[in-house]
């Protein structure tokens, strides 16, 4: 692409997905292009997939599609209370009662699809988005033209966990406030970014304010945590995928270990991308190799 030639962006938007709920959404390039879904993870809001990384992907053929899952920025609120104690129940695997499921936040990305008048998209989700991309592509295969799934697992306990050090951390309370909120990301971002392409702190704690600008909601990271737990094991109705798929996980990743990618492509029969060096985070450096790759998983389809 040209400098003259400009990627088209929406404004923010809203689709109506049920009853009082609304995802806030934006798009980037020609509603002519090959439609791509991008679903984001954990708490983490649309602006987590960077705008130039949304252009370059439109300058790849793809009308991009960002939205705030359900309980993030602009997007509807769920209800249910969830504790700690409840969370730590779920992580031992004890009975909990969870107020929505992965299975649930799939169907959103459907609903959207379905108010863009979008018959089939390709779909990248990454962490908890890749847990949701999974599950569309099982639930609603007629939907969905390729998938990328970016540092994930299949939802089997026995891969892909976590280490240890970072559950205490994910519970504890960032404080009150914009900069206590910053604070407490950017030294979570220590632990979980790609040690071999390190973030300026900078940058990080912008972001961080920008997500605390665009709303939080400190039970809605917890419902959401509450999903993640208790999701089922999708190895076997991964091998029954019939679009093409590929797998993305960094070899350093301490927030989902290497493991549940590697389960995921051997699940799938998808080609595997191991990065060296990269974390929990999508460094600009890697930018290259995750467009082409989710260029090329779509150009199988």
């Amino acid at each position: 692409m040209s400098d003259t030639q400009k990627t088209a962006v929406s404004e923010e938007l809203f689709a109506t997905v049920g009853t009082d709920q609304e995802l806030c959404y934006q798009t980037f390039g020609s509603a002519d292009d090959e439609p791509l879904l991008l679903v984001m993870g954990l708490s983490g809001p649309m602006i987590w997939w960077p705008v130039d990384f949304c252009e370059q992907l439109a300058a790849a053929g793809f009308f991009v599609i960002r939205y705030d899952n359900r309980d993030v920025g602009r997007s509807f609120r769920g209800t249910g209370r969830v504790t700690r104690n409840d969370l730590v129940k779920a992580f031992l695997g004890r009975p909990v009662a969870a107020p929505y499921s992965i299975s649930d936040m799939a169907g959103d990305g459907i609903a959207l699809l379905d108010h863009l008048g979008i018959a089939k998209a390709n779909i990248c989700g990454m962490s908890m988005g890749g847990m949701i991309v999974q599950t569309m592509a099982i639930e609603h295969p007629d939907r969905v033209l390729s998938v990328t799934s970016v540092m994930s697992t299949t939802g089997s306990r026995r891969v892909g966990w976590q280490s240890p050090k970072l559950l205490p951390r994910l519970l504890k309370s960032p404080g009150r406030g914009r900069d206590a909120y910053a604070d407490a990301t950017a030294d979570f971002w220590k632990l979980i970014g790609s040690p071999a392409f390190p973030e300026d702190p900078e940058i990080v704690r912008q972001k961080a304010y920008d997500t605390f600008d665009r709303g939080l909601s400190a039970s809605g990271v917890l419902r959401q945590m509450m999903a993640i737990l208790t999701q089922p094991n999708r190895t076997v109705a991964l091998a029954s995928l019939p679009m093409p798929t590929t797998v993305i996980h960094g070899l350093a990743d301490k927030m989902v270990h290497v493991s549940g990618g590697k389960a995921t492509a051997k699940a799938t029969g998808a080609e595997l991308v191991l990065i060296e060096g990269m974390g929990h985070d999508l460094p600009r450096q890697i930018w290259p190799k995750v467009i082409g790759s989710i260029r090329a998983t779509a150009d199988r389809a």
